[in-house]
């Protein structure tokens, strides 16, 4: 079984967004990818959504009613259970920001088992 591990930053110099529809954010800046189970080239794979084709997986998101707020911090994780041809990506609904900038929003994934 080969291994597959991988973990990108979104990288843009500063905050990305808001943008008026939902967004898929691209994590362009490579860590790792053991396997090559990261496709940097595509758009696939505060709040984020996690997508698996079109079924929301986990959302993550900050809401602050009185303006910005630059000291908020959200995360989360999830399993997926994934078949040959699934298609994984991190959605920036319409709206909202993230700050891509110093590694602080990343995308990782591995593989647990090969059927």
């Amino acid at each position: 079984m080969d291994d597959i591990m991988f973990t990108a930053v979104a990288d843009q110099g500063g905050n990305c967004g808001p943008y008026d529809e939902d967004t898929t954010l691209i994590f362009n800046k490579v860590i790792t990818n053991i396997g090559d189970g990261y496709d940097n080239t595509s758009e696939h794979v505060s709040g984020l959504t996690l997508m698996k084709n079109s079924e929301v997986i986990t959302k993550t998101f900050e809401d602050s009613e009185n303006g910005p707020d630059f000291t908020d911090n959200a995360g989360n994780s999830a399993f997926v259970k994934l078949e040959r041809g699934n298609v994984v990506f991190v959605r920036l609904p319409a709206r909202c920001q993230v700050h891509a900038s110093d590694n602080t929003t990343t995308f990782s994934g591995f593989l647990v088992s090969r059927a």
